[in-house]
């Protein structure tokens, strides 16, 4: 059973923007990816969206630069401030909880356009947790609503079971940073396999370099499990999509509710 992720994620909110090269870009590519989903399988625009993993606001941010109509939640409060700070900066009407997917109890509107979940947050979820996610996610659609999630292909994954992902090194000198990754495989049970993440950002500074250490665990979410549990919970029309189809960084599941 993976640890609770929200120690990682509290301490991670004050520097989660450098995972990326340019976070402004990213949140702009990443909004065009979604957009383009969201236009093609709801065909309106502006959309009601909740995105109930938002972390700093990655992805609730560019949604809402767009014209969208976002509600976003975490389970961090401290990754949720980030994020309202942020927005606010950008003059974005985006409403904010401190919710956990599993029940999303905080979020008191219901009939959403969409609900999405990026960045492989689902994999935090024990088996158990997951199935009470979706039928909390579905709880918050309308009827033929769409369920969006990004997560890392542990099909494949576990297979191959890397030690770690390469290291990136950005930003200009004197105020560069490295990060990377070390993945340690363990099974958490015989039906359950995962690995702990030992997130690293190295950022160098006028006092010299200093490195922050994240960690947090993960479980081998598959393809099947994660189909079944949104079966369950009334979604129909289950379709994944590779990096190579949609420009996603990660694979993405798609589901509508029935």
């Amino acid at each position: 059973m993976p640890d609770d992720p929200t120690p990682f994620y509290e301490e991670l909110a004050d520097y989660y923007h450098l995972i990326f090269e340019d976070w402004d870009l990213s949140i702009a590519r990443q909004a065009k990816t979604l957009n383009s989903l969201l236009i093609s399988h709801l065909g309106s625009s502006p959309l009601h969206i909740l995105d109930c993993a938002c972390g700093i606001g990655t992805q609730s941010i560019g949604l809402a630069q767009l014209g969208h109509h976002v509600v976003a939640s975490d389970l961090s409060p401290a990754a949720v401030h980030r994020a309202r700070n942020e927005a606010r900066q950008r003059n974005l009407p985006i409403q904010f909880h401190a919710s956990d997917m599993t029940h999303l109890k905080e979020i008191e509107h219901t009939g959403f356009d969409a609900v999405i979940t990026l960045d492989n947050a689902l994999p935090h979820l024990d088996r158990l947790q997951l199935i009470d996610a979706t039928k909390a996610i579905a709880s918050k659609l309308r009827p033929n609503g769409l369920f969006i999630a990004s997560i890392r292909d542990y099909d494949t994954l576990i297979l191959e079971r890397p030690a770690s992902l390469p290291p990136a090194f950005s930003g200009e000198p004197g105020n560069r940073r490295i990060v990377h990754q070390i993945w340690d495989w363990a099974d958490h049970s015989l039906t359950d396999p995962g690995y702990r993440l030992h997130l690293y950002i190295t950022i160098e500074s006028d006092e010299g370099w200093q490195t922050h250490h994240f960690v947090s665990s993960y479980r081998c979410l598959l393809r099947d499990e994660l189909s079944s549990a949104l079966h369950t919970a009334g979604f129909t029309e289950i379709q994944w999509l590779t990096p190579a189809q949609t420009g996603s960084y990660q694979p993405l599941i798609l589901a509508r509710l029935k």
